[in-house]
């Protein structure tokens, strides 16, 4: 056997070390998810690593981000970024909507 359906994979399992609020980045190794509720210490979770996401990102000069990019979590900020940071930001996905400057979030599908 070369391989056997588990699931469909839009979220996966996620046994956090501590608290995870809705809406919180989980970067693991290559693998960001995103909690889509509260999970507790210790508590079986999901993330998602399929969907469509308004994520963080900075509003200083030149933090526009435009349309059909990648964007990358960096996970030390917490906020979007083009910038790979030479592998330490993880690959979040491709922007689906621009984001100008003064935008909190830019809009991105996962890409896992």
């Amino acid at each position: 056997m070369g391989a056997k359906f588990v699931q469909d994979g839009c979220s996966i399992d996620h046994t956090p070390a501590a608290d995870v609020a809705a809406g919180d980045v989980v970067v693991q190794g290559e693998l960001v998810g995103v909690a889509m509720r509260d999970i507790k210490t210790g508590a079986l979770g999901a993330l998602a690593v399929r969907g469509v996401f308004d994520f963080s990102k900075a509003t200083i000069a030149g933090s526009a981000i435009a349309m059909g990019v990648n964007v990358f979590w960096d996970n030390v900020a917490k906020l979007a970024t083009t910038n790979a940071a030479a592998g330490a930001n993880k690959l979040i996905g491709k922007t689906i909507l621009a984001a100008v400057d003064a935008d909190t979030t830019v809009r991105v599908r996962l890409l896992q």
